[in-house]
Formats: C-alpha cells, structure tokens, sequence
C-alpha cells in the first residue's frame, strides 16, 4: 500500500482537503496583489519641468489640465519648456534643473512621483522592479530547501510572516534603495508562499483530483487580480496602497492553529506518530477509517527506488535532456511573456484601472478552458496556447497607437492564451519528468521561470525607445515555443515515468492508460483485502 492508497482510504479530495485549500488560497489573493501592485505604485503620471519660478512645495501640480500644453511639446517632460522651443537655434538642451511637476489626475502619488523616477532616472523604476522579480529566484532556492528540511507548514508560515512584516514595513520607506530592498524580500516570501502551498495541497489530495486543484489556487490568484484595481482605484496615494496590501496578512495568524503538516513529509522524516495522528484526524473529518497503523508501518510509501538523484540527471540522458531543455525555454517564456503583458498594461492608452480588471478577468476562462482540453491533450494544448499568446502580440505590431481599444483587446486575447499555457505547463512538467526528478525538474523549472520574470521589467523599459522590440520579443519567444512543444511526448491518458529508464523508453511503454481500465483506476483504489495487503507488502520486501 502506497501513500496515494492511503489518501484514497480516508478520502482522497473530502472535506478535510477541501478546507485545506480555502486556507491554501487565501494567501493566493494576496500574492496576487504584491505581484501587480507596481502597476499602480509605480506608475508615472504626466510630467512637466517645473519653472524657475514654481514653488518649493513639493513635486505636484494644482491644476493638472494646465500642464497638457508642455506634454504637447517634444521632450518637454525632460528638458524646460524653453529649452524645447529654442531648440532650432541651439545645439545643447538643458534638463530639468528644478525638479518635476506632476499631475495628479490619476495618482495622488507613486514611488516615481516621490523619488523622480523619470528622464534619465526612469530606468531605476524598472530596475526595481528586475531586482523585486529575482528575489523571487532566490525564494525559490532558499524557502525550497527549508521545506524539505523544516517542513512545508513552517515555510508557508514563516512566508507569510515575513511577507506581511516586509510588505508593511515597504510602505514606510524612507528612500528608494530600502524600497527595493524591502520589496526584493517580499519577493523572496512570493515563492515560498507559492511552492509550499502548492506542494502541501498536492501532498494531500489523491492522484485523480490534483489537476483540478491545483488550478483552483489559479482562481484565488485571478480573483486576487481582478479585486486589485479596485482597491487602487480607492486608494490613489501609493504608501497607503502598499499598507493596505500588506497588512491583511496579520489576518492569517489563525494559520497556526488550522494549517497541518504535510503527512507525506512526516513519514518520509520518519515521525510516523505524527502523521498516523494527521491521517487519523483527516480520516475522522472525512467519515472515513484509517487503516490500521501496522499496514502504514508495512507500506511501501515513497516506492523502491532508493538510489539519490540530482539535477545533473536532467541532463544526463539523451531524452530527458531534451524535454528538459524544451521545458525550460517553455517555462521562462511563459512567464517573460505573462509578465511582460501585464507590467506593460500602463503604455496601451486606455483605463488603467479598467484594463487591468479585465486583465484579471480574462484569467478564469483561460483557467477553465484548461480544464476541458488538457484530458484530450497536453501537448497540442502547450503549443496552441503559446501560438495563441504569441501571434496575439504580433497582431499588435499592425495596430496603430491611435487605436487603444485594439491594441488592448489584442494583449488581452495574447494574456488569455499565455495564462492558458501557465496553467498546462505545471501538469505537463509535473507527468513528462520521472518520479525520481519531478521534484527537481519543477524546481529548475522554476528558477528559468524566475529569470523570464527579472527580464520583463527590462523588456517594457525597451518601449520607451521604440515600441517594436518589445512586441517582437513578446511574440517570437512564445511561438518558438509552440513549435518546440510539439517534440515533447504526449502525457494524456499514459502512466507516468517513475524512474529515468522508464523516461527514455517512453515510447516502448504500455499503452495509454485508458485502454487499460485497471491501472486507470489503479490510483483512486487501495488493496483493501488482507491479500492484497500482503502481495502489497511482499513486493516491498522484494
């Protein structure tokens, strides 16, 4: 009897799994709103060089439509006004010596706004956000590694902490370089909020089930989307956003008492009481009997592989190399590209508020289209999502800027069919590596994904010069993408890899599982009779 036997013994998706992932999916809205809230933080508002003659008082402006003459004028956001119009006549321009003045029509304030974040100081702005994004990369190596060590409910706990302490202690930054060091942490938690949640939902929900919940967090994250300009829209003054973003994490202090260990974990440090503890209470939740300790004791929980290995197997055999390569350009494009959408959405010229809600929205039917087409196919569904993303940003080349409302229904197809292919990427990952990888394919996996994410600031920075490259990249990267998906096995219906032989003779294997009724079923049952206890418990001897 394996570990997944025993989940379906006492309910492998019942209601002690479905509380389990209410308070897996709350920390999700959250996540939702650090992960775009420099959307609005960070936003710049028109500008204009102040005059001589302004006042003191500070970088604002008490008529922002008085201003709408200088943003006419050529460059006039980086060099005075008189500078702009005796250009003809002069052969060096003269920045703004006195500061900036800003409108506040849309923001009250951003960290632009207060630190004059523009002309030859905007690329600090995207910097910032570059620097927030890789410490996402360094949450993914640090907080993994204390999750095997240290378990996955102390790691998503202390996550959660210090994304709240930090993400607080953001909004009361004194200068810049402490905002991005206080927001580079908070990124750090993002990752250990992310991969901890996930694996702890994944480690106790049966084989059958865990497709669909996971995407049920994607929910949380969308819903987290969707509810974010609103908040913003209310609170225009980017210290007072930030607090109100962070502090509902105080909120989730009743984690302690309500979030359980991971039993998987506990019996693979060998704490076998505790997670007999777990299982029995999770049983109780579920109306269902725990077998009897003796058989967990007996079961062959984790497979007889016992052989360590590390990530320099993915790369060690001919077909594995291959999928892994493939999937690491799959994962870091998905992520360069989602991002890359969604921190332009300020440059398309229409609402942002608006825009950014849909943005959020259009995340739910991408989400649940997933949900029908991934049993037909993972890989004709990876490499159409990822054509769908890419062409969508090409189309936009096409548009002309004097059609916002084009150009924002084009990014909003090209998020759609990138959301799409987000949501596939994590199940087909997770099927096309054996058993004795996935946990380290997903996890390198993850860190090309992190760069994608530290490089899509860069890339909408390039915007300001020309408009073109960055749509090109956005475009082109996705359907190389789809093409190279298409040399990667098919996974549907098949059993999985579990050691690497079994990975690169995946065409050799068995036929797909649903021409074989028994091991279909083979994950939703456990060997319940005292015979198939003991063959179950004869085979881990051998």
């Amino acid at each position: 009897m394996n570990f997944d036997q025993i989940l379906s013994d006492i309910g492998g998706f019942g209601k002690y799994q479905k509380t389990l992932y209410i308070w897996i999916c709350l920390p999700q809205v959250l996540l939702a709103f650090h992960m775009m809230v420099s959307i609005f933080t960070g936003a710049t508002p028109p500008h204009s060089c102040r005059d001589n003659s302004s006042s003191a008082a500070g970088n604002e402006s008490s008529s922002p439509g008085s201003l709408s003459l200088n943003f006419s004028l050529s460059d006039s956001s980086c060099f005075s006004s008189s500078d702009v119009l005796l250009q003809v006549n002069r052969t060096e321009r003269v920045s703004c010596g006195h500061g900036w003045v800003y409108s506040k029509e849309t923001f009250q304030s951003t960290t632009v706004t207060e630190w004059d974040l523009v002309c030859d100081r905007a690329g600090l702005n995207s910097l910032g956000s570059s620097i927030y994004m890789s410490g996402l990369l360094v949450g993914s190596v640090v907080f993994g590694a204390m999750a095997d060590r240290y378990g996955r409910r102390f790691v998503l706990l202390l996550s959660i902490a210090l994304q709240t302490v930090f993400g607080v202690a953001a909004a009361f930054a004194p200068n810049f370089p402490a905002y991005v060091i206080l927001r580079f942490v908070v990124g750090t938690t993002i990752s250990g909020v992310i991969m901890n949640a996930f694996v702890l939902g994944t480690e106790w929900t049966c084989t059958k089930r865990r497709m669909l919940a996971g995407i049920i967090t994607d929910y949380a994250f969308g819903l987290g989307y969707m509810l974010l300009p609103g908040i913003a829209y209310l609170i225009r003054d980017w210290r007072k956003l930030q607090l109100a973003i962070s502090a509902p994490g105080f909120l989730l202090i009743f984690y302690i008492w309500v979030l359980p260990q991971s039993a998987r974990w506990l019996l693979a440090n060998d704490r076998r009481e505790e997670a007999i503890e777990l299982l029995r209470k999770a049983a109780l939740v579920n109306g269902r009997i725990l077998p009897p300790a003796v058989q967990i004791e007996k079961c062959d929980i984790f497979g007889r592989d016992k052989q360590s290995h590390s990530a320099v197997d993915l790369v060690r055999t001919p077909q594995i190399r291959k999928r892994a390569i493939i999937l690491f350009y799959i994962w870091f494009v998905n992520v360069l590209v989602y991002y890359g959408l969604s921190l332009g959405v300020s440059r398309l010229g229409t609402n942002l508020y608006l825009t950014q809600f849909v943005f959020g929205l259009v995340e739910i039917p991408a989400r649940s289209l997933v949900l029908f087409v991934l049993p037909c196919s993972r890989r004709l569904s990876q490499s159409s999502f990822l054509a769908v993303g890419g062409l969508a940003c090409l189309l936009m080349l096409a548009v002309p800027a004097d059609h916002p409302s084009v150009l924002s229904g084009l990014a909003m197809v090209g998020k759609f069919g990138i959301t799409a292919s987000f949501s596939v990427i994590y199940v087909y990952t997770a099927e096309i590596f054996p058993t004795v990888l996935r946990q380290t394919g997903i996890g390198v996996s993850s860190m090309f994904a992190r760069m994608g994410g530290m490089l899509a600031p860069i890339i909408n920075m390039l915007d300001d010069h020309t408009s073109t490259i960055p749509l090109v990249i956005l475009g082109t990267t996705p359907l190389l993408g789809a093409v190279l998906a298409l040399a990667l096995p098919e996974t549907a219906d098949r059993p999985l890899p579990d050691t690497v032989e079994d990975a690169e003779n995946w065409d050799m294997r068995s036929s797909p599982v649903k021409n074989n009724p028994e091991m279909s079923d083979e994950t939703s049952r456990s060997a319940s009779s005292p015979e198939e206890q003991e063959l179950c418990h004869l085979a881990s001897q051998s």
